[in-house]
């Protein structure tokens, strides 16, 4: 029987737990006091050994990309934290900056140290509204009591935070277009290289980490790197929060253990549903949709999902019972992302809406003949020809829809060489 694992949202039940002195009685910046007797070098390899990857959608080794932060440079380094929660299905984040906003300054002041950054951002999506509110109260709080803008606990670390709110832009949860952002720039996505960690914000050694990845490091500094390392799989370390959603009897956001069986998580966490499953989106709605017979047997982990097709993602895990139109889904996938498209690159300022024009005339019933030949055409033009991987995010709903659900379409898989446009 699958149970929660209460590391990271362990204290989010608390309604005072956003005060400090409330923070600091039940354990807050333990770790990071444990973490401030290490030298710098030693924290990132702790965060190595922990084996913690990024929870904001790609799973990137954390630790690893640290190190990617050139030393020496004679520039300042930044920390940025992505908090521009905005992929469909997820609000993971939303819920620690709300009922633990200080859990995530203390994570923040961990890597800022482990980097030896002196300033660390966080970019919030604009409709956060409370949940900006909340992290400005707990910022401020921290900079009354000396924690911020001050020497940290007998040592010669300070470091100060500034809070931005973005402009409600779904491209922004990219980490370049949310530096441009930061910089004041339009936010469309750079071309990579440089990579952020040589030349990012303002021109200077940056690391972009997500909300969910800076609050589990002052838990890995508690507990210790080896005893983190013991949870989860071989590969895929840790716990996770996943946000969960559609025709389950309990939906909210739940914390797991890596590597979970997927059935096993939905009935004894999520309390079952209240309709047939039918489709099961794992990680947002950027990743390829998952048939429910294809999730007998699966566990939770980044190797797993990949080996299924799809991707652990951003953990917004969508369920869709059997009264809900795969042809309609696809379609309210592509109206959204052709409304976020940023505009920058053609495959996704065009393409997008033509998409949607053909889709549209699929959930009317009226398609033309010639109207799969299209979308084949278009999405092969699209995926892998972009400058971000938006173009990606934008067909993979659709195209794994429209093979796995190829009825509803009045196709068949022989029509529709999924493969050949994804590979």
């Amino acid at each position: 029987m699958v149970k929660e694992h209460k590391l990271l949202t362990r204290n989010v039940g608390y309604s005072d737990h956003h005060l400090l002195e409330r923070y600091i009685e039940r354990g807050g910046f333990v770790g990071l006091k444990k973490a401030l007797q290490k030298a710098p070098a030693e924290v990132i390899e702790d965060v190595k050994i922990s084996g913690l990857r990024g929870r904001g959608g790609a799973g990137f080794p954390t630790g690893v990309k640290w190190g990617f932060v050139p030393k020496n440079s004679g520039k300042p380094i930044y920390l940025v934290c992505n908090a521009d929660e905005s992929e469909p299905g997820t609000f993971k984040d939303r819920l620690l900056m709300e009922r633990d906003p200080l859990l995530l300054i203390e994570g923040m002041l961990i890597a800022c140290y482990a980097l030896e950054s002196r300033l660390g951002f966080i970019y919030i999506r604009g409709e956060y509204g409370y949940s900006y509110f909340k992290l400005k109260k707990a910022l401020d709080s921290c900079y009354e009591a000396g924690l911020l803008g001050k020497q940290l606990f007998g040592s010669d670390f300070k470091c100060d935070i500034v809070i931005h709110r973005g402009a409600g832009a779904y491209i922004c949860g990219e980490e370049t277009a949310l530096l441009n952002s930061l910089e004041g720039k339009k936010g469309q996505p750079r071309i990579k290289p440089p990579f952020p960690a040589v030349k990012g914000l303002y021109g200077c050694p940056t690391v972009v980490n997500n909300v969910e990845t800076l609050c589990a490091l002052p838990r890995i500094f508690e507990m210790g790197a080896n005893e983190y390392a013991k949870l989860g799989t071989e590969k895929s370390k840790g716990t996770k929060l996943f946000s969960v959603s559609g025709c389950v009897n309990k939906p909210g956001v739940y914390e797991v253990e890596l590597g979970v069986d997927m059935r096993s998580f939905l009935v004894d966490v999520c309390g079952g549903f209240s309709s047939k499953p039918k489709i099961i989106i794992p990680g947002g709605s950027s990743v390829a949709a998952l048939t429910w017979e294809e999730t007998e047997n699966l566990p939770m982990d980044y190797e797993s999902l990949v080996q299924r097709g799809t991707m652990l993602g951003s953990g917004g895990f969508m369920v869709f019972g059997e009264e809900v139109s795969a042809v309609e889904l696809a379609y309210n996938f592509a109206k959204f992302y052709a409304h976020e498209s940023c505009g920058q690159c053609t495959p996704c300022r065009e393409g997008a809406n033509w998409l949607v024009e053909i889709l549209e005339r699929f959930v009317h019933k009226k398609p033309y003949p010639t109207d799969i030949d299209k979308i084949q055409t278009l999405c092969l033009g699209i995926a892998g020809h972009t400058i971000c991987p938006f173009g990606d995010a934008l067909v993979t709903p659709v195209l794994s829809l429209m093979k796995k659900f190829g009825s509803e379409f009045e196709i068949s898989s022989t029509d529709f060489n999924l493969a050949r446009i994804l590979n």
